[in-house]
């Protein structure tokens, strides 16, 4: 850097710096420039490499750039100074690299020159390389930048094509990357993916033509490593959650890599809880059927349901998944189909343990488990199941009944609202689905208790609480309108009146005139 540009005393520029860095609102294009007349770049830049012994001075100078960058007017002098943004890639400073990789998403988001592509500049001036070894060898913070900065990349055309070489030769592509790099080089590759996964449909097929996605499988069968392994897991976990990338992922054998993980007894109990979340997240996604065929899904829910058998090692954790997903499994109405038709159905289960108060943790799954598969969440024309899987639903739920001492499935949920507040927002949402069923609504009928508690506004005192307890409340009062053998018997009329004023009050309402009322009392002094 030019003589011109030292300073022998950086003490104003720290003090500028600092109030420009630690400014409360947001900085614009006017504000930078301001302090770029003062404190030109160049000025800036040639501190930050020659006075970083003076303390606080790297840390204040790299936040003020940061801001800089992030305005348009900033963003815009960063091609002249990509050789900066080079030499900070390389740094020894882990806050010099973090702020290069910022620098390049700044000049990927901000930079509305035409004449300028940036991902022109990051080919000619070599940073993608760059941006790899930091996501390799940088602290967690420059990793996470350098994760920003190649999935803001990702997302042009010219930046795919830096990001998925058409020579799978070539020395940045991730799957090279990822073969000859340590665990966390790995795991950090892997994350990559997921990110860039998440970005659009087109990432996602350049992903899954790259054979990029079979590196999770892989990685997972060739490590003995316990926290690496878990953490491909926690990356697979993320990259079920993504709604696009449905159609990718069935077509490759994740599905049955998860199952046979699931049905394995020398797994670890961890492993197999993860796996099956993985498949729930998998199986509740709305488009899967189109790309998976029954069978694949019945061994999934087979291997999950031998998990639950009360022969098997009962770890609590273990069973508190295994019901979780098959929750999510029932969410859909195609999930819920064969888990009531399967033989024997893998949704008893789910009924014995939603009524049995060994566990709580395993009670409060197993509840909003089968609110899942009654359909609570889902649309009011896919509540109802077939012809099938309504008798098994019917039959389970008054068998676990007939093995209780409550004798019918009415007497089961009056145990339900009786618990604590959790166990009682799980027993609404099992309410608000089972009661579109006739059978279900005439045993509500048959319990004045239970349409106490549904219709007294102030059984709850939490937010949530009061919406799950009248959105049950809902569901009973049109049930009971959408039956005209229901809603034009006499001897049923003081219900339908009590419900539709419960209705009418609203979810938060405690008394009919209840209103806040101030509080006056006398101040006690010493």
């Amino acid at each position: 850097m030019n003589e011109e540009y030292s300073v022998d005393d950086p003490t104003q520029l720290l003090e500028a710096a600092s109030e420009f860095a630690l400014y409360p609102g947001s900085q614009n294009d006017t504000s930078a420039k301001e302090f770029l007349n003062r404190f030109p770049l160049p000025v800036i830049i040639n501190v930050l490499q020659t006075k970083g012994n003076v303390p606080g001075l790297e840390n204040t100078l790299v936040a003020c750039l940061e801001r800089i960058f992030n305005t348009k007017y900033g963003a815009a002098l960063i091609p002249q100074f990509m050789p900066f943004v080079q030499v900070g890639l390389k740094a020894d400073s882990q806050i010099v690299r973090s702020l290069a990789c910022k620098t390049v998403t700044c000049l990927l988001e901000h930079l509305d020159d035409n004449t300028v592509s940036p991902a022109r500049l990051i080919v000619d001036c070599d940073v993608y390389p760059l941006l790899l070894d930091c996501l390799l060898n940088g602290n967690e913070q420059v990793a996470a930048a350098s994760m920003d900065a190649i999935k803001k990349l990702a997302g042009s055309p010219e930046g795919m094509d830096i990001i998925f070489p058409a020579n799978n030769n070539e020395a940045t592509h991730l799957g090279n990357i990822a073969a000859r790099c340590s665990s966390l080089g790995k795991v950090r590759v892997l994350a990559l993916i997921v990110k860039l996964f998440s970005v659009s449909n087109l990432v996602a097929s350049a992903i899954y033509n790259s054979n990029l996605l079979n590196l999770f499988e892989a990685e997972i069968n060739n490590t003995s490593d316990t926290l690496v392994t878990l953490s491909v897991l926690e990356l697979l976990y993320e990259l079920a959650e993504i709604q696009h990338g449905t159609e990718f992922l069935s077509r490759t054998t994740l599905l049955h890599f998860l199952g046979s993980i699931i049905s394995s007894t020398s797994t670890e109990s961890i492993f197999r809880s993860r796996a099956m979340m993985i498949s729930g997240r998998l199986l509740s996604k709305e488009n899967i059927y189109m790309f998976v065929d029954e069978s694949s899904i019945k061994a999934v829910i087979s291997a999950i349901d031998k998990i639950l058998e009360p022969s098997e090692s009962q770890d609590t954790d273990e069973s508190e998944s295994a019901l979780e997903a098959l929750g999510q499994i029932g969410s859909l109405i195609q999930g819920a189909v064969l888990l009531l038709s399967s033989s024997p159905p893998a949704a008893r289960h789910v009924i014995d343990a939603a009524f049995n108060r060994q566990g709580h943790g395993k009670q409060l799954s197993a509840l909003h488990a089968l609110g899942n598969i009654a359909g609570e969440s889902r649309p009011e024309n896919k509540i109802i199941l077939n012809e099938v899987a309504e008798d098994s639903l019917r039959r389970l739920m008054y068998g676990a009944a007939s093995k209780s001492s409550k004798l019918t499935p009415s007497g089961l949920l009056v145990s339900v609202l009786h618990q604590d507040s959790e166990i009682r927002l799980a027993g609404y949402r099992v309410i608000t689905g089972l009661v579109a069923r006739l059978w279900f609504l005439m045993e509500i009928c048959s319990r004045q208790e239970i349409l106490n508690i549904v219709t007294d506004a102030s059984t709850e005192t939490t937010k949530i609480g009061m919406e799950a307890r009248y959105k049950c409340c809902q569901s009973i009062h049109k049930a009971f309108l959408s039956s005209s053998k229901l809603i034009n018997d006499p001897a049923l009329a003081g219900i339908v009146a009590k419900l539709q004023e419960a209705v009418r009050r609203g979810p938060y309402l405690g008394g009919k005139n209840a209103e806040a009322q101030p509080v006056v009392k006398t101040a006690e002094r010493f």
